[in-house]
């Protein structure tokens, strides 16, 4: 080995800061803060927009309810009572809402639990019953379908 063939070992560089083109310094990054920083994660916009919407009652676009409306044969009874009449009275979703149990606008489902007494017959369709319910009701001269 001769001097001539000896050569300087590379020489390290210093780390470059704000990369990124012709913007200088700070890249168009700004100075400090999550937007300046390497790996940052901001929030999806759409949380931002679930935050926006209105958490009082009464906002129409809430969830609706993932169960049926429970009725109980006590409640119904009462209902019943003052529309007493020898023929058996249709139960489903439009004569609860007609007796001003239920929403206008409901579109939900609706049970009947035998909770309570009822001595009016009536024929029930177009919604569900417990056994117990069931068993009130035809005893009571109505029908279930």
């Amino acid at each position: 080995m001769q001097l001539h063939h000896i050569s300087r070992l590379p020489r390290r560089t210093k780390k470059r800061i704000g990369r990124g083109g012709k913007r200088g310094s700070y890249s168009g990054r700004g100075v400090k803060g999550q937007k300046s920083r390497a790996g940052r994660k901001l929030r999806p916009a759409v949380r931002d927009l679930i935050l926006r919407l209105p958490k009082k009652r009464g906002f129409a676009n809430r969830p609706k309810s993932v169960g049926p409306t429970i009725f109980n044969l006590k409640d119904l009874s009462l209902k019943l009572k003052a529309r007493s009449q020898k023929t058996p009275i249709a139960l489903n979703k439009d004569f609860l809402i007609e007796a001003e149990l239920l929403p206008k606008n409901f579109r939900g489902r609706v049970k009947i639990l035998g909770e309570g007494d009822i001595s009016v017959p009536v024929r029930v369709y177009g919604v569900q019953v417990s056994k117990g319910a069931k068993m009130k009701i035809e005893k009571a001269g109505g029908t279930v379908k």
